[in-house]
């Protein structure tokens, strides 16, 4: 699934019943779960985290946003936070295999459905924004809902990227765009004095000569009799959460105040939690893997493999000595998948050991991820090459029977395009990795080296291998008809450079 996540901001904190009608609309469509619901009576302003594929995450961020326009009227709205709209803003984050362009369309098609149906004037920002001026939230919203209704008529450069030059009467004008992760963080001060938390936020943001990628606010939390600086962190590899605590500390140290508590608003991405478990544990030569709730994923990801497959759950010698039998399968394609299964978990371990303890490194982050997935589905593809050739058999055996079906004939095409995808995406995996381990080699701990050099001549023949697979299907396709002149260039790229 290519899952985007929607972080839609609503000017209403304090009225429950209304909170739970607009959520309601959002739940209301199939394919999408809301993650969480944050309201705040002080900001008077709620955030909702929601989750799904394009089409329904459009859906119902629409339907969101069309009960808003019903239920909030900003003439009669006050709050700590800053607002321009009933719908303030509409980010759009990609998740997974999902890409910052594709928001970005996304987010387009949104504010114009926004604009032409509900009448509400749309600003795009951050990834989105059409003009430099508006990728920054705080300069798209300055002067809020009061300021923008008084210049957007006569200053050019306050016009809507949607719409006409006017808010909505009660719901003002919203802003919608893509943009990487961001966490909202929020420290309490000892201290009821809004001033102190402005200086404080003054000092640590980044447009001031701050912290970089961290925007912040001081507010007054009049309910707590509390002052607070609101941050958001929109690159938490950057600034992590807890590099930005220990700034507000410091600063809070300068004006004769301490940081008493701290809240994350909304979610936040599990491994800056563990960022933060590196820095304040002291953890010495601490590898991810080892938390028990990512081993028992594991473990669990592959006991259910273990009933999906010919090969599955198997041990390495029961794997050797089907090889070995006088069978068609498993063959070279099993056998190249899980080599290059192999060679990717060399340079996981090669990763994960190289990798310095003191803090995040984005790039043995990236590369441990990227291999972990990597490895996960070429061990799919062990089985599926096995699969897809007995499919090939028995298509061919039904054909040889039936020469004159038109079905059977199609149903052999079929398999036998199969049996040359997987070998071809075996080989594209591996040579992926192999890659990667030439990105990473200039870092890795010579003791260590060999290993990495082991796993890459295991990605070299695995991509040998499955490229040879791929040419030999290739025949059968031609003699098919089917054009294949795609599968050849594919096959070209990566054989030109596999060494």
């Amino acid at each position: 699934m290519k899952l985007f996540e929607a972080v839609p901001n609503f000017s209403e904190g304090r009225d429950a019943s209304r909170v739970d009608r607009i959520v309601q609309a959002g739940r209301s469509v199939a394919g999408v779960a809301v993650l969480d619901v944050e309201s705040d009576p002080s900001h008077n302003r709620s955030v909702v985290s929601l989750a799904g594929e394009s089409e329904p995450l459009l859906e119902a961020l629409f339907r969101m946003v069309r009960v808003a326009i019903e239920l909030i009227d900003l003439n009669h709205h006050t709050g700590e936070h800053p607002r321009m709209g009933a719908v303030d803003v509409v980010p759009i984050v990609p998740f997974g295999e999902t890409t910052l362009p594709e928001a970005v369309a996304l987010s387009e098609r949104l504010a114009k459905r926004v604009w032409t149906e509900l009448g509400l004037p749309v600003y795009l920002y951050a990834e989105s924004a059409r003009r430099p001026d508006r990728a920054d939230l705080a300069q798209v919203r300055r002067g809020g809902f009061e300021g923008i209704r008084e210049e957007i008529a006569s200053n050019p450069d306050r016009r809507p990227d949607f719409g006409e030059a006017r808010v909505h009467p009660t719901a003002g004008i919203v802003a919608i765009g893509a943009r990487p992760v961001l966490i909202a963080y929020n420290a309490y001060l000892s201290t009821g004095d809004v001033t102190v938390a402005k200086s404080i936020a003054h000092a640590i943001r980044e447009r001031d000569g701050g912290l970089p990628a961290v925007k912040a606010l001081g507010m007054e939390i009049a309910a707590r009799n509390q002052a607070q600086v609101s941050m958001n962190l929109v690159d938490y590899r950057r600034t992590p959460v807890h590099v930005a605590l220990e700034a507000v500390r410091a600063e809070a140290r300068k004006r004769n105040t301490t940081v008493v508590g701290s809240e994350v608003v909304g979610l936040i991405p599990e491994d800056a939690l563990l960022d933060a478990a590196y820095h304040y544990l002291a953890l010495e030569h601490f590898d991810r893997s080892a938390i028990l709730e990512r081993r028992m994923q594991s473990a669990s990801s592959t006991l259910s493999a273990g009933n999906s497959g010919p090969l599955s759950g198997i041990s390495l010698t029961e794997f050797a000595a089907r090889v070995a039998a006088r069978t068609p399968t498993p063959g070279g394609g099993s056998v190249a998948a899980a080599s290059a299964a192999f060679g990717t978990a060399l340079g996981e371990m090669v990763a994960r050991y190289s990798r310095p303890s003191d803090g995040p490194d984005p790039e043995f982050d990236e590369a441990i991820s990227e291999l972990e997935r990597t490895r996960a589905r070429l061990l799919e593809l062990v089985n599926e090459d096995s699969e897809s050739y007995e499919a090939v058999r028995a298509s061919r055996k039904e054909r040889k029977a039936h020469p004159d079906n038109v079905e059977a004939r199609q149903r052999h095409r079929a398999a036998l395009r199969k049996a040359t995808e997987v070998p071809l995406e075996t080989a594209k995996l591996a040579r992926s990795a192999a890659d990667l381990f030439d990105r990473i080699r200039g870092r890795v701990k010579p003791a260590i080296l060999s290993d990495l050099v082991t796993g890459r001549s295991l990605l070299r023949a695995a991509v040998e291998g499955a490229a040879a697979n791929v040419e030999a299907n290739l025949k059968d396709l031609g003699t098919e008809g089917i054009d294949i002149r795609g599968l050849e260039q594919e096959l070209r790229d990566l054989t030109g450079g596999a060494g």
